[in-house]
């Protein structure tokens, strides 16, 4: 699986990226590329996982679709969360006046890129 190489071009590819994770529907990282550190990528997989699963909870009792993407801005960063499949996400956190909209577009790249591996 060429998730690494896929991931680190990512970074390089957006500006102010700090890190992003691939991870499962119980928030398990399955690959990373990272300039914070794993742990931390991880973690903040992990928690935003569970961020999308109680979005898409409240979505699907108020009749809505699962949402195509996410965006969570604070005055620390932006964080990025790209469904890949049902079960898969892509995270990517950016720091503090990065540029955001390069930065989605570049995860949907990205994501394309990663469906068919992930989809299997």
């Amino acid at each position: 699986m060429p998730f690494k190489a896929v991931l680190n071009q990512l970074l390089q590819d957006v500006p102010g990226s700090l890190g992003v994770v691939i991870v499962d529907w119980e928030g398990e990282s399955v690959d990373q590329a990272t300039r914070i550190g794993e742990y931390d990528i991880k973690i903040l997989g992990a928690h935003h996982g569970i961020t999308l699963a109680l979005l898409r909870d409240a979505l699907t009792r108020m009749g809505s679709d699962y949402p195509e993407e996410v965006v969570i801005r604070t005055q620390l960063g932006t964080t990025l969360i790209q469904p890949l499949t049902e079960d898969y996400l892509l995270i990517m956190q950016l720091q503090k006046g990065a540029l955001i909209g390069k930065a989605t577009k570049e995860l949907r790249i990205c994501a394309e890129q990663l469906y068919d591996d992930i989809a299997l």
